[in-house]
């Protein structure tokens, strides 16, 4: 099974998924902080991430992924929408961007409250 690593200023997780997944699904199985205010449907931007291994293997984007993607910030040649890059087989390298964790952030108060009490939030590298 493909292996994903998820990096963010905050945290680091890896899991492994069956071919198919989304990044999305495998960023929830491992509590990644992967934002979808959307729900995961493609109506929003703030699941973007950056894929910097193992781009390749994803599925080549829709243009509704492409329209979404023009509404995020920061885009780059390796960017997808968590929650329409299917795994097909390689590992992925997955960096959540300042877009995704923030909005993560705002779907989930009390996470980030609590960061804030430890003074985690926000990272320095947002600052």
């Amino acid at each position: 099974m493909p292996r994903i690593v998820f990096r963010s200023p905050l945290q680091e997780f890896a899991v492994e998924v069956p071919d198919g997944t989304t990044i999305l699904e495998a960023a929830e199985r491992c509590g990644a902080q992967v934002g979808h205010s959307c729900g995961g449907v493609c109506a929003c931007s703030t699941c973007h991430v950056w894929v910097k291994k193992g781009l390749e293997s994803l599925p080549e984007q829709d243009d509704l992924e492409l329209d979404r993607l023009d509404q995020a910030f920061d885009v780059k040649a390796i960017s997808r929408l968590a929650c329409q890059a299917k795994v097909s087989g390689e590992d992925l390298d997955v960096w959540i961007t300042e877009e995704s964790l923030k909005a993560f952030m705002d779907e989930n108060p009390d996470v980030r409250k609590a960061l804030e009490a430890e003074g985690k939030w926000p990272p320095p590298k947002f600052a």
